[in-house]
């Protein structure tokens, strides 16, 4: 999946990636929940930011700040869009612009809605920005009830306006080819799941309701044709392994048993096991294709879950192979993330971190950062360049070419937003599968 790979790293805001990055750090702080403070208030971050999306008076619900596409492709410049300037952010601000001028929408960033006032949104947005809300309710039911109470209606009230007979494109971004996504009954199973759990922390008799459509939901992903492993575009591992808590001996029976559960969410991990069996480096995503760093970090965290819905340390040891292919046991040797090891990429295709950051991998750096990782190697002989964009590397070739190989290939170069670009979903992905990994304690050994 390309996600924003056509364009360097921007000041575009999307609800899809906020929703599932956000989700993300609500579900490490609830693996984490002594300490972890800094966590806390970046999850906490990002759910002031989509609560500032999702209008509960008018029920509407907004996807995008910011125009990701202009007119400058066509020659004509009339509308330049966030893509097509290479700048700090603090630029926009100084700019000095009057409607009909070619960067009025860069400065004056337009917002975009998944819908009408109270009309049907598209599942896939409306299930996942209702499972981060829920995860909220989850977490501040037992000091803040009240606002638990509060984050559960607005769940409540987005989950309620999905179109569960969407056409063939999703609603992700505009334009749609920067987030492509085929799966929504994944993010419906996920609104329910998160749903059904904070109304058991708040006593709330919905919650019986709310996970039989979990369960409906999750029968008909298994039978769909789109089934993928954790990442941006798929969410039915977060999904199965919280869905299972619902489904333990004795709990309420749903379509979907926790048999089902437990053998899909296998089935994700041996798909990613059989292919690192024959892989020299043990490599379970797909390296000649996009996102493969944060695929092998779902699976990584995929084999955590798994573990803690049913007690089997089998995959224990892919999980720990999988994080060391990430931390630079790969052909490159290289880690992807941004600070982590003595080698690691030093020149993201990220903006801030190029124009006000240091290059040579000290001081000022986007340390924590997730990029892409490598990617079929035909695909770097078109690299990105802006003005004003600071060279990076210093000097001219790729010494990371030499261990290309079967396909793949790396380049730490700012202009290859192909293998460097450092993503909020890509990082928030690898934060959880490193929280799981780490956590231990009753809930830790669950079956």
């Amino acid at each position: 999946m390309p996600a924003a790979g056509t364009t360097p790293a921007t000041f575009l805001k999307f609800t899809h990636t906020a929703s599932y990055s956000t989700a993300s750090l609500l579900l490490a702080q609830r693996t984490t929940p002594v300490g972890g403070k800094e966590l806390a208030a970046e999850a906490r971050h990002g759910l002031d930011w989509l609560d500032k999306m999702w209008d509960d008076k008018s029920r509407t619900l907004y996807v995008q700040v910011g125009l990701g596409k202009g007119d400058t492709d066509d020659g004509s410049g009339k509308i330049r869009s966030d893509h097509d300037d290479w700048r700090l952010p603090e630029a926009d601000d100084a700019l000095q612009v009057k409607p009909g001028d070619p960067n009025y929408m860069i400065k004056h960033r337009p917002v975009f809605r998944a819908a009408p006032p109270g009309k049907p949104i598209s599942p896939n947005l409306a299930g996942r920005v209702a499972a981060t809300f829920a995860l909220a309710a989850q977490l501040d039911a037992a000091d803040n009830p009240a606002r638990a109470h509060a984050e559960l209606e607005k769940a409540a009230h987005i989950y309620a306006l999905a179109d569960t007979n969407p056409g063939d494109q999703l609603v992700t971004a505009f334009p749609h080819g920067f987030y492509p996504e085929a799966s929504w009954q994944d993010d419906m199973e996920f609104g329910a799941t998160e749903m059904a759990l904070a109304a058991q922390a708040l006593n709330d008799g919905r919650g019986a309701g709310w996970a039989k459509q979990a369960g409906h939901w999750a029968k008909q992903y298994l039978a769909s044709d789109t089934l993928g492993t954790l990442g941006l575009g798929d969410v039915s591992a977060l999904a199965h392994a919280d869905l299972a808590k619902l489904l333990d001996p004795g709990a309420q029976s749903t379509e979907a048993t926790r048999g089902d559960l437990v053998a899909d969410l296998k089935r994700q991990l041996d798909d990613g096991s059989s292919r690192a069996a024959k892989d020299p480096f043990r490599a379970g995503a797909v390296y000649t294709d996009f996102d493969s760093v944060p695929h092998t970090f779902g699976l990584a965290a995929t084999a955590q879950l798994y573990q803690r819905v049913t007690g089997d340390s089998h995959y224990g040891a892919f999980a720990t192979q999988q994080r060391n292919w990430t931390l630079g046991a790969n052909a490159w040797g290289s880690s992807f993330v941004i600070g982590a090891g003595t080698t690691f990429p030093h020149c993201p295709e990220h903006q801030p971190a190029n124009l006000a950051g240091d290059l040579d991998g000290e001081g000022d750096i986007l340390r924590g950062g997730v990029v892409n990782g490598p990617n079929a190697a035909d695909k770097l002989k078109d690299l990105n360049s802006f003005p004003g964009m600071r060279k990076c590397p210093t000097d001219d070739g790729n010494p990371f070419a030499a261990f290309d190989g079967r396909g793949g290939g790396f380049m730490d170069h700012v202009g290859a937003w192909q293998t460097v670009e450092s993503a909020d979903d890509f990082t928030a992905t690898a934060l959880l599968s490193f929280t799981l990994s780490a956590a231990s304690g009753p809930e830790a050994t669950r079956s």
